[in-house]
């Protein structure tokens, strides 16, 4: 997540430089044909291009309201997190008179944060973290769980007992909520909680469930991958005919100028059909880097930041004196 006032312009054209590289060979390819080599016939009726620009601007919205929002619910669901672990460290607390059990349960949560996190990180088929433009824009900031292994994380919190039953599994936050399940029941079979408390952490569990569930389902449904198709098809088609369509229109204004433009008005179709492509292009690269709010993009929901924040509160609520410190951002950029 980017949490300074708005990205420079440098940068955001650094990232989309690719674009524009391939808009400047569309743009000049056409006016050389049609300027140096006379083939007049290559002019698109402006009106074709006109009706083209219309639908692609409707589908480029389209896609990038939906990705936005993509983005928005995971940000909920992430909160949600937040909110219900802050409720879960308060019952840990002081529904136990046991603090060895109650810091049980508060480290346990937090290797749940971690197993989850960890696994949102992990990569997919249809995330584009991997581009070129993305991977080179990774040199500003780092990402935490591609930095150390999640056995070196989870142990920081579990046993070792716990630790290798867990390494085994798939779905590690699965099983670790479920070891929480099962150890609230065993207090409650003891007679450590009553039953309207031990009824209150069951809930929490199952809220804890409800929320993973919704971030793996962000995690591992892509966004509709014919709206992508189609979307980048006709952002890819606009771009290619749109010089073609300004040809005509720039040529007649030939007729209303001297000096040195008289005659060479086309070639301005190169600069301006670059900036109209080079929007579209932009407005595209945009909504594709927001599908996948977990993949480990500038753009991301900031996961790792976000653990790390209820970790140091958990550890607070606790009394306890030493606690990680606060993730900051880099070159504007947390995660």
């Amino acid at each position: 997540m980017h949490t300074g006032k708005s990205y420079k312009l440098p940068e955001f054209l650094i990232w989309t430089r690719r674009n524009v590289y391939i808009l400047l060979i569309f743009g000049c390819i056409p006016v050389i044909l049609y300027q140096v080599t006379g083939i007049k016939w290559l002019a698109i009726p402006w009106t074709v291009v006109g009706l083209l620009g219309t639908a692609t601007a409707f589908i480029v919205g389209f896609k990038n309201t939906q990705t936005y929002n993509r983005t928005m619910d995971a940000q909920k669901i992430w909160t949600n997190i937040l909110t219900s672990s802050r409720s879960w460290g308060i019952m840990s607390r002081d529904f136990l008179k046991n603090t060895a059990t109650t810091k049980t349960l508060v480290n346990r949560h937090i290797a749940w944060l971690t197993a989850l996190r960890y696994q949102m990180r992990e990569e997919r088929i249809w995330e584009v973290n991997d581009k070129r433009h993305n991977a080179e824009y990774q040199k500003y900031y780092s990402i935490p769980e591609r930095e150390t292994a999640i056995e070196t994380e989870l142990r920081k919190y579990m046993t070792e007992e716990e630790l290798k039953s867990i390494l085994t599994t798939k779905n590690k936050a699965t099983q670790i909520m479920s070891m929480q399940s099962q150890t609230i029941n065993e207090l409650y079979g003891k007679q450590e909680l009553v039953l309207p408390q031990f009824i209150e952490m069951q809930k929490a569990i199952f809220n804890f469930y409800t929320v993973q569930g919704q971030s793996e389902s962000i995690k591992d449904s892509p966004y509709p991958r014919q709206y992508s198709t189609i979307n980048t098809f006709f952002v890819n088609l606009f771009c290619f005919l749109l010089p073609f369509g300004m040809l005509h229109e720039f040529d007649k204004l030939n007729d209303s100028v001297n000096g040195i433009m008289k005659g060479n008005m086309v070639w301005l179709v190169v600069p301006f059909s670059m900036i109209i492509s080079w929007m579209y292009t932009s407005l595209e690269q945009v909504g594709e880097s927001t599908e996948n709010p977990f993949e480990g993009s500038a753009n991301d929901v900031p996961i790792s930041q976000m653990c790390r924040a209820i970790e140091i509160e958990l550890r607070d609520m606790l009394g306890e004196k030493e606690r990680p410190p606060s993730l900051l951002p880099q070159h504007n950029i947390i995660l």
